[in-house]
């Protein structure tokens, strides 16, 4: 069973616990008067068993003969059996709050993070079993199924237009893409076979469905009130300064429910959603190479990257290297993060406030960068040892290249390693491969760990798919990412291959000879969690 407490990977939390015939999602933001989500929601969840058809014995074409499907109640994932929809939502009072702008948008954030939480459970057997055409064969020689839940049109989904809207938003989708016969667009007609798969839920960006709800004038409930103390009598000063408006504090989107600055990929200052599609396409030349003009990085310092790795019990981060002589502060969430509940007009921001995630006592990214490159083992690799001045030229190259940019990678906030995304068209690589090699948006990186107490086979499978998983979302055009370490670093090959790399062929470069690691977004599932 997945935790019951779940992790977004903003920081913010929720509750999960077992209600008759399904399960109740409470949000754990105390500050519930600005929180993106409603108090809570239910879902009803069930499974059937024998979705698949049998075919005959005789294995002619036409003669499948479908199995009787018995339904039962939910207690573990099924690869094609479980059916959900969400039975009911706790929304406050309309007198006190706006009702929600959008109420698509926020059913399909509700739907977003409980496919979140049903995603993090056991993977089920992936294997099919057909009985009298593959049930005599070894298990692992039977044809393998993509997991995925139904969406049922009942409870909350049974809106006129509801599942046509989440279909279009991408979080659900059908194998039946005709317009259908019916003229009705009550009937349902079209829309009973939808469901969301594994694969393609970790491909949809989250910040698609950020949303906030918004306080009323009238409302004598505090922005920033602590859940569940009591009102004071409202008074003008109160609506002086709106808490997005308070001079000093970030305001608060749904995935941000603590202040950033520069914020996170989630931070919100307009209640929108913080996601963008990529640009259109442009082509331009450089050093006769011609290629799409590439949008710019983060700034330096900015998170991009976030997700709680259960795994392990912290948050793993990438956030934009910089020159800066201080560390950048880390202003996205830790494993031990407290909610917000300072008092309104307090003049304290919980940003302000002691605590791992702002505490500036990590040297900063020039300084670790020399530490590590004189690391005897990261130098072998590297090869960029010596004084200081030589890893702060190497920086500064890394911030000024136009198709690649320099990252930190974190643990709860502590940098752990150096890392540089590039597209691999402009890159070096692409030098020695052929056109039909790679594509106009196809991505590389290089890694190094620096900190010895983060290394280990499962962390480093951990943050090489979540590079993987950040180059599919930044831009649904990236079809492969490759590496290309040295052949003789057979310990790194492995870990490649462990997370789904396969080796192409091996390269001569000038300065060594590499082995050219691939892995194509057709054959990815999802990320190590």
């Amino acid at each position: 069973m997945a935790p019951s407490l779940v992790h977004l990977p903003n920081g913010q939390t929720l509750t999960v616990s077992s209600v008759f015939a399904g399960f109740a999602f409470k949000a754990n933001d105390l500050n519930i008067h600005n929180s993106a989500f409603p108090p809570g929601w239910t879902i009803i969840i069930e499974s059937q068993d024998d979705l698949d058809h049998e075919v005959a014995v005789d294995g002619q074409e036409g003669h499948d003969l479908p199995r009787k499907s018995h339904t039962r109640r939910y207690r573990n994932p099924t690869l094609h059996g479980d059916n959900l929809f969400i039975s009911s939502i706790s929304n406050p009072s309309n007198t006190d709050f706006k009702p929600a702008t959008s109420p698509t948008r926020q059913i399909a954030m509700m739907l977003w993070a409980t496919l979140w939480w049903y995603f993090h459970q056991p993977k089920p057997n992936i294997h099919i079993t057909t009985k009298g055409l593959n049930d005599h064969i070894p298990e692992d020689g039977r044809p393998k199924g993509d997991w995925r839940i139904n969406i049922k049109r009942e409870g909350i989904f049974k809106g006129r237009h509801l599942l046509a809207k989440l279909e279009r938003m991408g979080i659900i989708t059908s194998e039946d893409s005709c317009v259908g016969e019916s003229i009705d667009d009550r009937s349902g007609e079209g829309w009973m076979g939808m469901f969301a798969s594994q694969r393609g839920f970790w491909l949809i960006d989250p910040r698609i469905f950020l949303f906030t709800l918004s306080p009323t004038m009238h409302s004598p409930f505090p922005g920033a009130s602590p859940y569940p103390s009591r009102p004071g009598s409202p008074n003008r000063d109160s609506f002086a300064l709106s808490k997005a408006d308070a001079p000093g504090d970030t305001p608060q989107g749904l995935m941000t429910p603590q202040a950033q600055s520069p914020g996170g990929p989630f931070a919100s200052g307009s209640h929108l959603p913080t996601y963008y599609p990529p640009p259109p396409t442009i082509f331009t030349f450089t050093n006769n190479i011609r290629h799409p003009i590439r949008q710019k990085p983060p700034a330096q310092g900015e998170t991009f990257y976030t997700r709680y790795i259960h795994s392990v019990g912290q948050f793993l981060s990438f956030r934009v290297a910089s020159l800066s002589h201080k560390s950048p502060a880390h202003r996205g969430p830790v494993s031990d993060s407290t909610p917000n509940f300072l008092p309104p007009g307090s003049g304290v921001t919980q940003g302000s406030l002691p605590s791992i995630a702002n505490m500036t006592i990590n040297p900063n990214d020039t300084d670790l960068l020399h530490t590590w490159m004189n690391d005897p083992r990261v130098d072998a690799l590297f090869g960029m040892a010596g004084p200081r001045s030589v890893q702060e030229k190497m920086l500064r190259d890394a911030l000024n290249t136009k198709h690649s940019f320099p990252v930190i990678g974190c643990w709860d906030g502590k940098p752990f390693g150096y890392f540089e995304l590039y597209w691999v068209k402009e890159d070096r690589l692409g030098k020695y491969l052929s056109s039909h090699d790679y594509g106009n948006w196809d991505r590389g990186f290089h890694a190094l760990v620096g900190e010895q107490e983060f290394r280990g086979p499962h962390r480093v499978k951990v943050w090489m798919s979540a590079l993987v998983h950040f180059c599919w979302l930044a831009d649904p055009r990236t079809e492969r990412v490759m590496l290309e370490p040295r052949v003789d670093n057979t310990k790194f090959i492995s870990y490649l291959q462990d997370v789904g790399f396969y080796k192409e062929r091996e390269i001569a470069f000038p300065h060594k000879q590499a082995a050219l690691m691939k892995i194509r977004r057709e054959g990815w599932e999802a990320p190590v969690l």
